[in-house]
């Protein structure tokens, strides 16, 4: 499982505000079928493979460009555990609770 943040920046577009853009991207993110959660900062992906979320994150980049960016600078975030089947964003989150509760 991968869990990845993804934040996407454009630049070049005349103006400060990005929510246009955000829209834009979380709507491709989420169109690819992974599950997304937007978040202040960033969104986060799960994926099954390193080649699934990568594909998606470059369709967003493509669909920021096509709405006018002159450049698009994107952070990543990825996270792959192999020594466990599944583990998605809730089941990391519990393990940080349960902790906290003791």
């Amino acid at each position: 499982m991968i869990i990845a943040e993804v934040s996407i920046f454009p630049l070049g577009t005349g103006t400060p505000s990005v929510s246009e853009y955000v829209k834009v991207a979380i709507r491709e993110l989420e169109a690819s079928g992974l599950k997304c959660t937007p978040g202040p900062m960033g969104t986060t992906v799960e994926a099954e493979t390193t080649e699934e979320a990568y594909a998606a994150i470059a369709r967003t980049q493509a669909a920021v460009f096509e709405l006018g960016a002159g450049r698009v600078y994107t952070v990543i975030k990825m996270d792959e555990r192999r020594d466990l089947e599944s583990r998605s964003v809730e089941d990391m989150m519990d393990s940080v609770r349960d902790r906290n509760a003791r």
